[in-house]
């Protein structure tokens, strides 16, 4: 097979007319040519750290859209199937993945559950990471998101890092907000990247330290304006990577999106493809080419460096994308879950003011984080949703052993009536609903109930819902199918009063216990500065 364009070569910093002869799935021949090719011959891009999960598609159907980016590979945690249905979803991914062509490296979840401090479907201790990482089916630790237990010591995390580090394993990092001398005990435990970082400060720091960054542009998290000049200053530090990406969101984009963006901004093209393609492919040691003799042939071919659209991709030598089209098949698919809820009554969820005073979480559009506000109360009265505040009820409903929901207040969200509710809330995936009244709350999550996972909205009446067969949190159709109904789904929120860009995604975030600084698990508030569950009301 005969390729001819001009070469963009991040290794050796050039951009040339050849000819690249491709044999076996691998170059076996690059000629500079005296011709003037039209097209561009550029490595495909990696998303250096990915839930899949959060596409809500299963690994088939990620490869499928994220192909027409240009992406040939992905660095994989599956920490979300993890944590629903343990070794039985990690292998899923990885044997759903190994049907298709794109490049799945998967990691090990290192957090399985996130906490202790709350309920999920599945436990993955130390001997079990020991067993895993040895029988080579993943390719790395993934996130070590409980740095309080590393910065403890906690013999369980301890054993999960040192099993990693004995097989000579990277592994990845999540240190929101972590500096100084806990951020050296936590680099000084192997762990070598960080995709948490909101400020050049903290960033620069981690980099200081020796960890590599991996600049977040996904659909709710979003730190590019922040940390893109790293690229220029760090070119050999950075990674890009999507973290959580929704299907609405990828539908339009991936990797490619961050690359022109950061064309855009003035960064030197060969810093650019070094983060989307050569800086993940050495750190983690994926196997896949960079347009060198001898190389595995992946690659795309693009019209020009400035739109960068994708007209052929190709992996292991095979074009997979061409003509518009995805050129490979679909597996069959034989979904796996748990989930065992029964349903919820609007009067088991009111909640009496037991202070004068009340904890409300504070949310923030486009970010993962949250902030403890106050509002006064009348101590011994119902507390209802207050929408010209801005104070609305939130419910986390435990999925696994049917333990009663709990419930605390909210502020963000902009909801003027009705409720959206799901059971896709990381990182246990328990169902996680916001709304206006005890009714619609107690409707929307019944909807996910009958679902057995996915997606719903109410307001005075079931209005939309999205099925999640696959562990409650992803499904096999195809994106664009999914894509559309979620974005109708987020809309109709958006006509109910909410002005976040991402509301289901969110709302996904809001039990998850390991982001600061207050968020609800299925056991209550928890905040993390201090690492425990905290009152919701004071005198």
């Amino acid at each position: 097979m005969i390729i001819k364009g001009k070469i963009l070569d991040p290794l050796k910093r050039t951009i040339f007319d050849a000819i690249v002869t491709v044999q076996d799935g691998i170059i076996k021949a690059i000629e500079q040519s005296d011709e003037d090719y039209s097209d561009y011959i550029i490595p495909g891009y990696i998303d250096a750290h990915v839930h899949v999960e959060s596409s809500m598609l299963i690994p088939s159907e990620f490869a499928a859209v994220a192909v027409k980016h240009g992406t040939i590979g992905v660095v994989a945690d599956p920490h979300e199937i993890a944590n629903v249905c343990g070794e039985e979803g990690i292998n899923f991914m990885i044997d759903n993945g190994e049907d298709v062509p794109l490049e799945f490296l998967f990691g090990l979840p290192s957090c399985v559950p996130a906490t202790h401090l709350e309920s999920s479907g599945a436990v993955i201790d130390g001997f079990d990471t020991d067993r895993l990482l040895a029988e080579g089916r993943v390719g790395f630790l993934a996130e070590m998101m409980n740095f309080p237990g590393v910065l403890a010591g906690d013999k369980e995390v301890m054993m999960k890092l040192e099993s990693a580090r004995r097989l000579g394993m990277v592994i990845d990092g999540h240190a929101p907000g972590v500096k100084g001398k806990e951020l050296i005990n936590y680099i000084s435990c192997g762990i070598s990247t960080d995709h948490e970082a909101v400020t050049l400060e903290e960033a620069t720091e981690k980099i200081n330290r020796g960890m590599k960054i991996l600049i977040r542009e996904g659909s709710a998290a979003r730190n590019l304006d922040a940390l893109h000049f790293l690229v220029s200053t760090n070119p050999d530090k950075v990674m890009l990577c999507c973290d959580d990406i929704h299907p609405e969101t990828l539908i339009k984009g991936h990797i490619n999106l961050i690359v022109k963006k950061l064309l855009s901004l003035g960064h030197d093209i060969f810093d650019v493809f070094s983060a989307a393609t050569v800086n993940p492919v050495n750190h983690y040691g994926i196997d896949v080419g960079l347009l060198q003799v001898g190389h595995r042939a992946d690659f795309q071919v693009v019209s020009d460096l400035s739109n960068l659209t994708v007209k052929e991709v190709y992996i292991k030598g095979k074009i997979v994308f061409g003509d518009n089209s995805v050129l490979f098949d679909m597996p069959l698919v034989k979904p796996v879950n748990s989930f065992n809820s029964s349903k919820v009554n609007s009067g088991r969820l009111r909640v009496i003011a037991e202070g004068n005073r009340m904890r409300v979480i504070r949310a923030y559009d486009g970010q993962l984080i949250t902030v403890n506000e106050y509002i006064d109360v009348q101590k011994g009265w119902e507390v209802k949703p207050d929408t010209g505040r801005d104070i609305l009820k939130l419910v986390v409903k435990e999925r696994y052993n049917d333990k009663a929901a709990v419930s605390a207040f909210i502020t963000g969200f902009g909801l003027k009536r009705g409720a959206f509710a799901g059971s896709v809330a990381h990182d246990s995936h328990n169902i996680i609903a916001v709304g206006c009244d005890d009714r619609s709350i107690a409707e929307a999550i019944n909807m996910v109930v009958e679902m057995k996972g996915g997606l719903s909205v109410y307001d005075n009446g079931p209005v939309l819902k999205l099925e999640l067969p696959v562990g409650g949190i992803m499904s096999d159709v195809p994106c664009g199918t999914i894509a559309r109904k979620y974005e109708q789904m987020s809309d109709y929120v958006k006509e109910m009063g909410s002005g976040l860009r991402a509301p289901f995604m969110t709302l996904s975030f809001m039990s998850l216990l390991v982001i600061p600084e207050i968020k609800l698990g299925d056991r209550g508030l928890f905040e993390l500065s201090s690492f425990s569950f905290v009152d919701q009301f004071e005198e």
